[in-house]
């Protein structure tokens, strides 16, 4: 019961950050939409991981993110290991690729891949620093995985959508990713929750930062 639970509370985490992007974007202009290149890579180089899996036994003890092994590559290669099985590969195949696509649409190709990269390398040292894990060992992608990335950058639209809008039900969505996310690290040791914290966190100060400079930008022209 306790892993259905998990799984359902991960899942509808998931849901609700992907409906802040639609929220955010507008979910009738998808269409409209340029090709998003920097989904698109990230999810490229995702499927070439499972590829590499499937034709090289080897793969996973050679750049999964094990902390009892050496290599300064397997913080990043790890990222593009999946370890989850068949339906969990396929889960963090397609939510990558609708979460990137959503987040370039509204934060841009660059700061999509910044905020991806950020999810890789900040949630263990933010972690090691609050005192909450030694390091990868609290990522929930249980040292491979795109899953902790992924939720950290969807967390980043709810904050998007929380910024721009004024319509109830939105703000109790956007609001929602957080305040769920914590209470599932509370509950459930649900490291998906904690690194949704950070990610919403993190947009919360690139947000501020972007409102300060488009204006002094728009002075200066």
């Amino acid at each position: 019961m306790g892993a259905i639970l998990f799984n359902v509370t991960t899942a509808a985490l998931m849901v609700m950050a992907v409906n802040c992007g639609l929220g955010v974007v507008g979910r009738g202009t998808l269409r409209s939409r340029p090709l998003p290149w920097a989904a698109i890579a990230l999810t490229a180089v995702a499927v070439g991981g499972v590829l590499l899996q499937l034709v090289w036994s080897g793969a996973m003890d050679a750049l999964d993110a094990d902390p009892a092994k050496s290599g300064w590559w397997r913080e990043y290669t790890s990222v593009f290991m999946q370890n989850g099985g068949l339906f969990g590969g396929l889960w963090n195949l397609v939510t990558l690729a609708a979460v990137a696509a959503l987040a370039q649409w509204y934060w841009g190709g660059p700061l999509t891949l910044a905020f991806f990269l950020a999810g890789i390398v900040l949630p263990g040292r933010i972690d090691t620093l609050l005192g909450l894990g030694d390091g990868p060992s609290s990522d929930p992608r249980n040292f491979a995985g795109s899953s902790g990335a992924t939720y950290f950058l969807g967390a980043t639209l709810a904050l998007a959508l929380l910024a721009r809008t004024r319509l109830p039900k939105e703000i109790a969505l956007a609001a929602g990713v957080p305040v769920l996310g914590l209470a599932m690290w509370l509950a459930q040791d649900n490291g998906h929750g904690l690194v949704s914290v950070y990610g919403f966190a993190l947009a919360a100060a690139a947000w501020a930062i972007r409102r300060q400079v488009r204006p002094a930008a728009g002075r200066t022209a």
